[in-house]
């Protein structure tokens, strides 16, 4: 099972830009607001994610609550990916305890 993270641990890796942030939940709730810099993975964009994507990058995997983060993580390390881990609590924690780092952007 994917290695979980804590929103602060969340917010150090982000702050030092040592990851890529990948938004597991579906396209509408990315769009609206998102951890700044994510990457929205869906069934749609899979093939293009795995194709362009360094299986060496570091990845920080989030959804809404923390529990599909950790599936789409575990698929990542199965697909090679060698530094996934899932934010625990999901963007609904990291909202709340991180305002500031949250982009609502329109796209």
């Amino acid at each position: 099972m994917a290695e979980c993270i804590s929103p602060p641990q969340g917010l150090e890796i982000l702050q030092r830009g040592e990851a890529l942030f990948v938004d597991v939940r579906d396209p509408a709730s990315h769009d609206e607001a998102r951890v700044a810099g994510a990457r929205p993975l869906t069934q749609d964009n899979l093939d293009d994610f795995l194709a362009s994507t360094r299986r060496d990058q570091p990845l920080v995997v989030y959804c809404y609550h923390g529990h599909s983060s950790q599936s789409a993580s575990d698929y990542l390390a199965a697909q090679g990916f060698t530094a996934v881990v899932s934010l625990d609590g999901g963007f609904e924690h990291w909202r709340q305890a991180y305002p500031d780092q949250v982009d609502s952007t329109p796209l």
